[in-house]
């Protein structure tokens, strides 16, 4: 594993080791246990997107491991003005040992790759959002024990957040259901490695998604750099609402997963995230463990 930039490059193995490791740092965290193994070490942060949960995290989770984190945003450094992705990696290079990017184009994130010497963590992309699908298997796994043959529905966009869940999950041998609209279908690439993959079903109707599901996953319907879109949306996705309607076709002990910031009364009712808030603001807080053990795995001296 030499970069983090999209679910489709890691094997089930990898997501495994990230895992067991983001529950070791957990543990040490949790019980006072110093773990600084990155010690001397800088990540340059850019973010082309805002970001609560990203910065906070990333910045928190070096400091936590003894390195250290830059905020760049598009205002402070060339890459906003004009200078190619190419030039920006090979400089970067030579200052710092990793760097995070939170932006709109995934070829840009492979470009960084392509073009740097140091590793790339894909921090979110219209299309991946790695990173935080990361963080939903690890509050799964400690919920409900294990990963292996539970059902996943995730209903909604068939954006950055859907095509990793379909990703991570099948590579973690979970069945996953997806319930979108017309014209709001995941990636064909994704569709193409899940038709490959089995165990994968694609609904219109929400219901026939959370069917038996162990676990329910929605995200808002309207992305960063969709807001023009936001009202033809809101017509688009009447009835995909994960609401007690749904919830009533999943499994009596489903978890619910939103990975924030969440819209209640659109994508989730308020009644639904607030019953299921332990899971979900523990999966906010997973995005810490789960990245701190992806900067180990490759700032790791």
């Amino acid at each position: 594993m030499d970069h983090l930039l999209k679910m489709l490059d890691l094997s089930s193995k990898e997501i495994e080791d990230i895992l067991n490791l983001a529950d070791q740092l957990k543990y040490e965290q949790k019980h006072g246990m110093a773990h600084q193994v990155l010690e001397g070490r800088t990540l340059a942060m850019i973010f082309q997107k805002s970001s609560t949960r990203t910065r906070v995290s990333f910045e928190v989770g070096m400091y936590q491991l003894g390195g250290h984190a830059l905020f760049l945003s598009s205002d402070d450094i060339q890459l906003g003005r004009g200078e190619p992705t190419e030039d920006t990696a090979r400089v970067l290079s030579r200052y710092c040992d990793g760097i995070m990017i939170r932006t709109f184009d995934q070829e840009e994130v492979e470009e960084l790759a392509h073009f740097g010497t140091i590793p790339i963590i894909n921090g979110l992309t219209d299309f991946a959002h790695p990173c935080q699908v990361l963080a939903d298997l690890m509050t799964i796994r400690e919920f409900k024990g294990r990963l292996d043959g539970l059902k996943v529905a995730f209903i909604g966009d068939g954006n950055n957040m859907m095509n990793s869940t379909i990703v991570g999950c099948l590579k973690s041998r979970m069945n996953v259901a997806v319930a979108c609209p017309e014209g709001y279908d995941p990636d064909p690439q994704v569709l193409d490695y899940a038709a490959q993959v089995g165990h994968f079903e694609m609904y219109r109707d929400p219901r026939g998604a959370a069917r038996g599901a162990d676990v329910v996953i929605t995200d808002v319907w309207a992305s960063m750099g969709q807001e023009e879109e936001a009202q033809q949306r809101l017509l688009d996705f009447r009835g995909f609402t994960v609401g007690d309607e749904v919830m009533r076709y999943a499994k009596p002990d489903a978890m619910v997963l939103h990975c924030l910031p969440a819209h209640r009364g659109e994508e989730i009712t308020a009644e639904v995230l607030e019953a299921h808030s332990a899971e979900i603001f523990e999966e906010a807080e997973n995005r810490l463990h789960a990245q701190k053990a992806v900067l180990v795995k490759l700032l790791g001296r």
